[in-house]
């Protein structure tokens, strides 16, 4: 099996794994040098850096090194200890880099107004793929997205068609509470790695405890980001669109102690049941 080829098929894929490349050796090992080992995000692997109880250290940290989206350098010292003896009869040093194999990350703009051709332009320069997804063809095309690998001139079609993966970014920007509510009625019933909706909080209110109604669990909104986008000030497109590629930039890479501006739900505790235990109930915390 060609493990570049591999790799090349989990990119196209949208899905992660890890590369384990033996890049050093000294003494007795049962492999060499450049020996590789890729292991997939649902666990499986394909090749081998020698089995035993380091490939199973490996298969660990490469699931680790997957999820920190960083690279890590390991090393071995075996020397016939016991610990390594399981499939590794040897001594010396072994040292293994695992580097993550990462999807280029997709960002879906629903909407395709002003912020959203800034917000095109900026995710674009920080790495991002472009979706734009608009039921007006005027404003979802190729003149004013030139960027874009997909668009969609239906919110419908694009709900078909959009399988989200841990590599898929959402940003609903649409004209309007009524679309907002649709899209984002869809979106938190997938799985991508980020989901922002713009408005003020007022509106972000409105729209969840309208789709409670709706008969959606506010837990879902837990992990939606609305108002989106770091708290900088932002008041042009421009700087809106800044300000969500930011947050996207911080979501993709780990970043802790950023002023976010979402509003999340919070779990409460009200009236007891007729049972006598506390019937849970959600708020909502700025």
């Amino acid at each position: 099996m060609d493990l570049f080829e591999e790799v090349i098929k989990l990119r196209r894929a949208g899905k992660r794994g890890a590369l384990a490349t033996i890049v050093h050796t000294n003494g007795s090992i049962p492999s060499y040098e450049s020996s590789r080992m890729l292991v997939r995000e649902d666990g499986s692997i394909a090749g081998t850096i020698g089995g035993g109880c380091v490939e199973a250290e490996v298969w660990a940290a490469a699931k680790e090194v997957m999820n920190e989206e960083a690279p890590r350098k390991m090393t071995f010292s075996l020397n016939n200890e016991a610990n390594y003896d399981n499939g590794l009869i040897c001594g010396g040093t072994l040292e293994i880099f695992v580097e993550p194999i990462l999807p280029q990350p997709m960002l879906y703009i629903f909407g395709g107004g002003h912020v959203s051709i800034a917000l095109a332009n900026a995710a674009q320069t920080a790495g991002f793929a472009i979706g734009v997804i608009d039921d007006r063809e005027s404003f979802a095309n190729r003149e004013r997205f030139p960027m874009a690998q997909e668009i969609h001139t239906s919110f419908e079609e694009a709900f078909e068609k959009i399988k989200p993966t841990a590599a898929t970014y959402m940003v609903i920007v649409t004209r309007g509470h009524k679309d907002d509510m649709r899209v984002l009625a869809w979106a938190v019933g997938t799985a991508p790695r980020y989901i922002g909706m713009i408005g003020s909080k007022r509106k972000v209110l409105s729209v969840y405890r309208a789709l409670e109604k709706d008969g959606i669990s506010p837990e879902k909104f837990a992990g939606v980001h609305a108002p989106v986008g770091l708290d900088i000030g932002a008041l042009t497109p421009e700087e809106i669109a800044i300000s969500i590629t930011a947050e996207l930039i911080a979501i993709r890479r780990g970043a802790k102690n950023v002023l976010h501006k979402a509003v999340k739900p919070e779990l409460a505790t009200s009236s007891e049941t007729r049972s006598g235990e506390p019937r849970a109930s959600f708020g909502y915390k700025e």
